[in-house]
């Protein structure tokens, strides 16, 4: 089974433009995500995938690997499937560009659950506890079943805490995924499904058609930056 890992890398940030290319101690953003995923030595290859010259020369400048892409995404998992169509590939992992702080053990738990030939789609979770980040509409929570499929991605605080009378255990979910190559493919030949413009949060549409997405939970992963405040506590973690 050949396994790449892919990392969707968009210059223009909706909430921080041009995030990637912080500096975060010695390195870029980008370049600690790349290089942290490399370093796992759980692929066979592993790509940046851009829309931005700047980007490109900052992997391939330093010895990485970098595809541009030919048109604009919607999604990362877009911007991968372009890339990814006349590679030789089996299963496709998501590495979010805006996750330096990459390590070996979530990922390959992650791809374990590939030995099941019924899993088509997985993607990691970890425990969320406090309260700020649980009503926090930027960090995504995830519900799941007893096997550990998804039921539903949302901004939302999810599960409504209704009864006070009982525990709940909140999950954020963490962009990494994972896909069987056909997958992803299929997922970027469907429209953009309601729920998913809705939230915007792309896996929705792998749930609206009917795919179930295997959760994995995780430890810690370290700061997903989305904003300068994110970037502060990411060089205080390194």
């Amino acid at each position: 089974m050949k396994i790449g890992a892919f990392i969707p890398a968009r210059y223009a940030a909706t909430r921080f433009p041009a995030k990637l290319m912080q500096p975060l101690g010695d390195k870029s953003v980008i370049r600690h995500t790349y290089d942290n995923t490399l370093a796992t030595g759980l692929f066979d290859e592993v790509y940046v995938v851009t829309d931005s010259d700047i980007i490109l020369n900052e992997i391939v400048q330093h010895g990485g690997k970098a595809i541009m892409s030919q048109r604009p995404h919607e999604s990362g998992s877009d911007r991968i499937a372009e890339a990814i169509h006349d590679l030789s590939i089996d299963v496709v992992v998501n590495v979010q560009g805006d996750e330096p702080f990459v390590k070996k053990e979530p990922l390959q738990k992650l791809l374990s659950v590939f030995n099941d030939p019924a899993v088509k789609v997985a993607s990691l979770m970890q425990v969320l506890t406090q309260q700020n980040l649980i009503e926090d509409p930027n960090y995504v929570k995830v519900a799941v079943d007893k096997n550990y499929n998804a039921l539903f991605f949302s901004r939302s605080v999810i599960p409504y805490p209704r009864s006070k009378d009982i525990t709940i255990t909140y999950y954020e979910h963490i962009g990494v995924y994972a896909f069987k190559k056909q997958s992803l493919i299929d997922f970027t030949n469907w429209p953009m499904s309601p729920l998913e413009a809705a939230e915007k949060i792309e896996c929705l549409r792998y749930l609206e058609n009917g795919v179930p997405i295997k959760m994995v939970v995780t430890e810690y992963m370290g700061v997903e930056i989305d904003t300068p405040e994110d970037l502060a506590k990411a060089a205080k973690l390194l």
